[in-house]
Formats: C-alpha cells, structure tokens, sequence
C-alpha cells in the first residue's frame, strides 16, 4: 500500500458486483479451473485469482459474483472481461449475458498532514455522527451525513474512506472532513 499524499486520496480497493442470471456447479467448474479454489467446508463460494496480485473474483452458486482487490475502475472491469470471457469460453454464460455489473464501494486512504485530538474531533464533528471507543478501535468512525459513506480518522492523520460507490463521493467526503478538523484546531 503507498502512501497517500495530504492534497488527495488513493485508492486501495475497489469492489464491484454481478449477477450471471444462472445457476452455476460450482463443484464441478472448480474442478475445470486451475486457478479456482474452492472448500465447501470452509465457505460456499469459490475464488478465482487468474494471477498473483490480480483482484480476487468470487462465484457463488446463485451466479452471483464479487471482485475484490483492484485499485482502479479498469483493473476491475479487465477482471470483470477476464471473468466473463473464461465463463463464455466454458459454456456457463452467454456472450451477451447482461450481469448488471456495478461498483459497490471504493475503499480510499488519505492523510490529512497533522496529528489529530480524536477525543476533541469527536465532540466537535457531533456525537450523534461518530463513534470513538478507543479500547476498542484506535480510530474515530465519521459518518458524514452529506456523504453516502463512512470514514475512518486516526491520530496520526490517516483517513480511510469506505463505502463510497463513486470516487468522486470519497473526495468530496475527504475534502469535507478535512475541513471540518481545520475549523476545530
């Protein structure tokens, strides 16, 4: 994970969902894929990586799948391409199969470039939009009421925005928050 710089936020995970509109032997298609691992015993979906460090897809039985681990919107949707070709290729799905496939959630790391008092930021950023128990968790939980997100800010600065389907939501929701903890210093 690199850093990320004061001005701007990064993005460390992007997760994007589909639905193959079929039911899918999942068993039986673990056994035809080298690159698929599967242990029933241990979780009902399988997981495909075509390569190391590539994002993580996992299948379910309903046809439904999640891809993981991609750190830009075109890494996903080439897995989501990757993914598909392997299942057309296969006889699973359709060439044209309509997977209605969207980002779900952005997950962005950013700093703001100073030492936070999160006791004091919680108070003044309103107890009713955060949660700090620092026995618990190290950060304060923000829940901007303006932003379709959730953010997590440390003492030492480091934010991480999560739950934000667009980029753009996380940037705005960084620059919001930012703002907010300049005002109470």
């Amino acid at each position: 994970m690199s850093e990320a710089s004061s001005d701007r936020v990064e993005i460390v995970n992007i997760v994007g969902s589909g639905a193959l509109g079929v039911e899918v032997d999942i068993a039986a298609l673990a056994g035809d894929i080298p690159e698929a691992e599967y242990d029933p015993e241990n979780y009902h979906g399988m997981y495909l990586r075509f390569e190391e460090h590539a994002p993580l897809v996992t299948l379910y039985r309903s046809g439904k799948y999640i891809i993981t681990g991609a750190d830009s919107s075109d890494r996903l949707f080439e897995m989501r391409e990757q993914t598909l070709n392997l299942l057309q290729e296969m006889g699973i799905v359709a060439v044209d199969v309509d997977d209605g496939f969207s980002i779900q959630n952005f997950v962005c790391q950013a700093d703001i470039g100073q030492d936070v008092n999160l006791n004091a930021t919680a108070i003044g950023l309103g107890l009713e939009k955060t949660e700090y128990e620092p026995e618990q968790f190290p950060g304060l939980v923000y829940r901007p009421p303006e932003y379709d997100c959730v953010i997590l800010l440390f003492g030492s600065g480091k934010v991480i925005v999560t739950g934000a389907s667009e980029l753009e939501i996380a940037e705005h929701a960084f620059e919001h928050l930012k703002s907010k903890v300049a005002e109470l210093l």
